[in-house]
């Protein structure tokens, strides 16, 4: 098992998991700051697939509130369904007594001897080659400063403020900046949850959102340094934004996909939580 991009810890109770918020897992501007969607979502695989010792097939989170620093954040693993071959969980992480987000999931694996795949991996320049993508933030130890960015198409962070993409289309490299972290299924689930940066490009200016849910389906992971995102708004209305992430390792695999739906918020209501 690699290193976790989170502090996830163990208790006496192998149902029973707690992660310790610090910056480092939290976005937001200073004295808001908040946990990232996606540490929430990953969070909950790794205490599913260590509780349930397999491998998570898909998972989806419904986020409910809001996790803030130095809050810690407990992780109930519930196992209604365990078959031969893939088990039916999901997670209720809480603090104190306030749901923070729920995670049902499947989790396992079949004999089989079929690997296709039919969506292929954009043709961008490698990500060396890429613009680094300037995120906003308001705390240099945050989440996003751990996290490496290349931009190969679109409109991201700073640069957010321009030419609308008529596909709706950003396409991201990323990597975490610490190689301890291997590209795993949660950290899958940390990168998924970049589809709201999609917005502001889509848009052609300065805007994101909040995450009502993320779903991730993993297909095949590879050893990879980056991960090639090509993210797709599909579509804006009354306030919302829906959208979806394909997610390819170096080599073209299609590891995951994700989606999402999410609450529209221009970066001068961002504090409006």
């Amino acid at each position: 098992m690699s290193d976790l991009f989170f502090d996830l810890r163990a208790t006496h109770n192998p149902h029973r998991w707690y992660l310790p918020l610090t910056p480092k897992v939290c976005v937001g501007p200073p004295g808001n700051m908040f946990m990232f969607g996606g540490v929430g979502l990953a969070s909950a695989i790794a205490a599913m697939e260590r509780t349930c010792e397999r491998p998570v097939i898909w998972a989806t989170a419904q986020y409910l509130s809001y996790a803030r620093p130095p809050q810690v954040v407990d992780l109930d693993v519930w196992v209604p369904n365990a078959g031969k071959y893939n088990t039916q969980a999901r997670v209720v992480s809480h603090v104190d007594d306030k749901e923070i987000l729920t995670v049902n999931a499947a989790l396992g694996s079949r004999p089989s001897e079929i690997s296709r795949q039919w969506v292929q991996r954009p043709d961008v320049p490698p990500p060396l080659d890429c613009p680094v993508g300037e995120h906003w933030r308001g705390e240099e130890e945050d989440l996003h400063s751990r996290i490496d960015t290349r931009v190969a198409k679109g409109l991201y962070g700073d640069v957010r403020a321009g030419e609308a993409e008529d596909d709706g289309r950003l396409i991201l490299w990323i990597k975490p900046s610490d190689s301890r972290y291997a590209i795993d299924a949660s950290m899958l689930a940390v990168i998924a949850d970049h589809v709201p940066s999609g917005i502001g490009s889509a848009l052609g200016q300065s805007g994101g959102g909040n995450s009502l849910d993320n779903t991730i389906r993993i297909r095949h992971i590879v050893p990879t340094e980056w991960v090639l995102c090509d993210i797709r708004i599909h579509g804006i209305h009354g306030g919302f934004a829906h959208g979806a992430m394909y997610m390819f390792a170096e080599d073209g695999e299609l590891m995951a996909t994700a989606s999402q739906s999410v609450i529209v918020r221009t970066r001068e209501d961002r504090t409006q939580r």
